[in-house]
């Protein structure tokens, strides 16, 4: 577990938080120890949703999250210490993620969502497989969205390399690409653009260029294969045209993340939510652009 001297976090409270009652617990107070428990205690709908991530990336799920589920806590760890995890081998990112989810598990978490199509793709199974009857949630290239939504012209999954190398995305290319020209697209390099906060101008705009060009000439839609990616929509539709569908799978995940509350019981039905974020790289700027990505 990450001690709180080594990790950095940002409290989103709602206007108007109250003081503690007496049991300590309002819409106003970072979590710190008040989550941290053992894994066979009882679950109960008042426990926080775990969120994970290779770093900020994972908070463009947040926000899917918390419209869909208000009422609900949430506690995000992002490992931008560790970022990319893109370019690590599935064994060294399958590592990781375990490591994280079993420590929001241990502090009482009553479900995880893993925020990170490159995390999902490595280790959502074995992670299933070891945490049986526990709530986990993966996200995916919203590639069954794209064919249905968008009529026609060719679709470009934007991801990591790993997250296209990986089984479970040539099983999902797989079964769709009788339906339309698809184009997987690895973009090496632009989740460290984001990670140091470039969403935008010039730099962001070549680096894309490069990237698209070659494919704009009857570009139906983009997939946001990578959840870093919704925060540089507004660029990216600088240089193929709004006329383009940007699609990610943030939505999808957050309405599996309810069903699953609901089937087992533990689906909060009031109260203010609020939003622990942490991040192992403990640094101002981090956690500075971790609210920024929050509130955008």
């Amino acid at each position: 577990m990450q001690n709180q001297t080594e990790t950095g976090i940002i409290n989103e409270t709602p206007e108007g938080g109250a003081e503690p009652g007496p049991s300590g617990r309002d819409s106003g107070t970072i979590f710190r120890g008040d989550w941290r428990g053992e894994e066979t205690m009882e679950l109960e709908p008042t426990r926080p949703i775990g969120v994970f991530d290779s770093g900020v990336g994972g908070l463009s799920v947040l926000r899917a999250l918390r419209r869909q589920l208000p009422h609900e806590d949430f506690l995000y760890f992002g490992d931008s210490r560790q970022a990319p995890y893109g370019t690590k081998t599935a064994s060294q990112v399958r590592q990781l993620t375990r490591q994280h989810v079993g420590n929001l598990f241990q502090r009482g978490v009553k479900a995880v969502v893993i925020a990170c199509n490159t995390a999902t793709s490595a280790a959502i199974d074995c992670l299933r497989q070891e945490y049986p009857d526990r709530i986990l949630v993966g996200i995916e290239p919203a590639l069954k969205l794209a064919v249905e939504k968008i009529p026609q012209g060719r679709i470009v999954v934007m991801g990591t390399q790993m997250t296209l190398q990986e089984q479970k995305f040539a099983q999902l290319l797989a079964r769709y690409a009788g339906e339309r020209e698809i184009i997987p697209l690895a973009c090496s390099g632009l989740v460290e653009l984001i990670e140091s906060g470039i969403l935008e101008g010039p730099q962001m705009e070549d680096y894309l260029r490069q990237k698209l060009s070659a494919y704009l000439d009857g570009l139906g839609g983009i997939v946001l294969g990578c959840t870093h990616y919704p925060f540089v929509k507004k660029a990216i539709a600088q240089v193929v045209g709004e006329q383009v569908a940007l699609l990610d799978g943030s939505e999808g995940a957050a309405r599996q993340t309810r069903k699953r509350l609901e089937q087992a019981g533990l689906l909060r039905q009031e109260g203010d939510g609020r939003v622990t974020v942490e991040n192992s790289l403990n640094t101002p700027e981090i956690l500075a652009l971790g609210q920024r990505l929050l509130n955008l």
